[in-house]
């Protein structure tokens, strides 16, 4: 397990009327997010892999549709340097996963007809008023690089 990453398993409440799964509890996870955020991911489409300078992402992933969720411990401080994790999320598997700066994170949609995810990062996106720069390391963009989803 990667040092610092968090995976909470999330529990699923039917009845006849749905369902209700609680996605975040300040009483349960140490964790502040400031946004938030709903994809929709189409079938086969892989998102990243990225990692962030100073943001935390906390991804809910509860269905409908299925993930391969990857990530690599980039941190070179880290007790888990250099460390990989690939584990199934989403309507079979429903988690919180809050990925700390510095691990090197992406997904790839493994149903046949999409999947939704749900991001709550401890940062805005662009800073206040989107006057920053994106604090993104986009890795998908080098050929050459070792963090790979197929």
């Amino acid at each position: 397990m990667i040092n610092e990453i968090i995976i909470k398993k999330l529990n699923k409440y039917e009845d006849e009327r749905g369902w209700l799964i609680e996605v975040y509890r300040n009483d349960q996870v140490n964790y502040l997010p400031v946004m938030g955020y709903v994809s929709f991911t189409k079938a086969g489409v892989v998102r990243g892999p990225h990692e962030h300078i100073k943001q935390s992402d906390a991804f809910v992933f509860v269905g409908p549709g299925n993930f391969e969720l990857h990530l690599w411990d980039n941190r070179q401080n880290s007790l888990t340097n250099k460390e990989y994790l690939k584990i199934e999320v989403g309507e079979n598997n429903p988690v919180l996963v809050i990925v700390p700066p510095g691990v090197i994170h992406g997904y790839k949609c493994v149903s046949d007809s999409g999947g939704y995810s749900i991001n709550l990062p401890d940062k805005l996106y662009k800073g206040k008023n989107k006057t920053e720069e994106v604090d993104e390391i986009r890795w998908e963009k080098d050929k050459n690089q070792l963090y790979k989803i197929n």
